[in-house]
């Protein structure tokens, strides 16, 4: 049997590091791009960021809240996923005062759980309440209704960022 035999042409450039203004990241998909947006129950954004596609979300959830803080609204009440649910973000939450629902992960009920009496009480979580985070969804649903925000052909974050922009007027604007 032979050994298999090596390609030819250059060699992979995964191990180049994209420049921060592109706000594009290796992630299992390849190349992509997150969009982090906060959404009100109507589907309509009213905060967007974007960070490279390997980016965790929660720490992007800071940055996102103190932007809307600067335009002077405040959230009535923030529904996330498990994503955030990290003892800083809910410290954060508490400090800015907004009520939030979001659920606890896995390990961090058994890492509780194991500390017994010392672990503290659960996150008060409303099951009902959380359903409603389906808006979150349907508001991404409607940024991925637009192929160039769907497959990001721009190079510079900047102009991918016009083109969000652009779309998350548009979904403003309709009725």
């Amino acid at each position: 049997m032979h050994p298999p035999r090596a390609t030819q042409g250059a060699g992979s450039n995964d191990t180049i590091p994209e420049p921060a203004d592109h706000a594009i990241g290796r992630s299992r998909g390849g190349p992509s791009t997150k969009i982090h947006a906060l959404v009100t129950a109507g589907v309509r954004p009213v905060g967007i960021l974007l960070s490279p596609g390997q980016a965790g979300d929660n720490p992007h959830l800071t940055p996102l809240l103190q932007a809307l803080a600067d335009t002077g609204h405040h959230l009535e009440h923030l529904l996330a996923d498990k994503a955030y649910s990290h003892p800083s973000t809910r410290r954060e939450l508490r400090r800015r005062r907004i009520p939030h629902t979001i659920p606890e992960r896995c390990d961090q009920l058994k890492h509780r759980k194991s500390k017994g009496s010392n672990g503290g009480r659960p996150p008060k979580f409303d099951p009902e309440g959380y359903k409603q985070r389906n808006a979150i969804e349907r508001g991404y649903g409607r940024f991925k209704q637009w192929r160039g925000l769907a497959t990001r052909y721009d190079k510079y974050a900047r102009t991918y960022l016009g083109g969000v922009l652009l779309a998350a007027i548009i979904i403003l604007a309709r009725p």
